[in-house]
């Protein structure tokens, strides 16, 4: 096998592994959303309906925003479809683009990687503390964001990979439209 044809593999089985990871992500996020609509229907109907409200959905709820954001974030992350400077690199010549495609992904590798430092240490600062109506562990709210940290850690790392291999076939979702 050339170094080449062995890189090319690698590259198919990062792709295959983020892609499933990122479908895992939407899973979880859209579960969550259904779920939490579910809930505030729930809590409606028992404030207005039975008079009685459930306080405990709102403590879940929070916890189900967590999920939401920083999985919905991750996925969005490897998609190429969250938060960035697809402005900036829209404006600027081609070789520029480059710089800022690299600085950017340099970047979100930083803060996932931030992301999930300091997410361990909120995490288990927090774990021994009970969510209020719950009884659960107050570190499962921060657990989203560790976990997440260091997804987005990795999928930056493999976008890296792929534009220094040139193997990067990402476009901006500006760019698409």
């Amino acid at each position: 096998m050339t170094q080449s044809t062995t890189q090319n593999a690698f590259i198919r089985k990062m792709n295959s592994a983020f892609d499933f990871i990122t479908k895992i992500c939407f899973i979880l996020a859209g579960t969550a959303l259904v779920l939490m609509t579910v809930l505030f229907a729930w809590l409606v109907f028992g404030r207005y309906v039975l008079n009685d409200t459930p306080t405990w959905v709102e403590q879940l709820s929070l916890l189900l925003v967590m999920v939401i954001a920083f999985f919905g974030a991750t996925a969005g992350v490897h998609q190429h479809t969250h938060l960035s400077v697809v402005v900036f690199r829209s404006i600027v010549p081609e070789k520029i683009r480059l710089v800022f495609v690299v600085v950017s992904d340099f970047l979100m590798m930083v803060f996932g990687g931030l992301m999930f430092w300091y997410g361990i240490d909120l995490t288990v600062f927090k774990w021994r503390a009970l969510i209020p109506l719950l009884e659960w562990n107050e570190g499962l709210r921060s657990l989203p964001l560790t976990i997440c940290g260091a997804l987005i850690f990795l999928i930056s790392v493999g976008h890296l990979i792929r534009v220094f291999t040139r193997t990067d076939e990402r476009h901006d979702s500006i760019e698409q439209g």
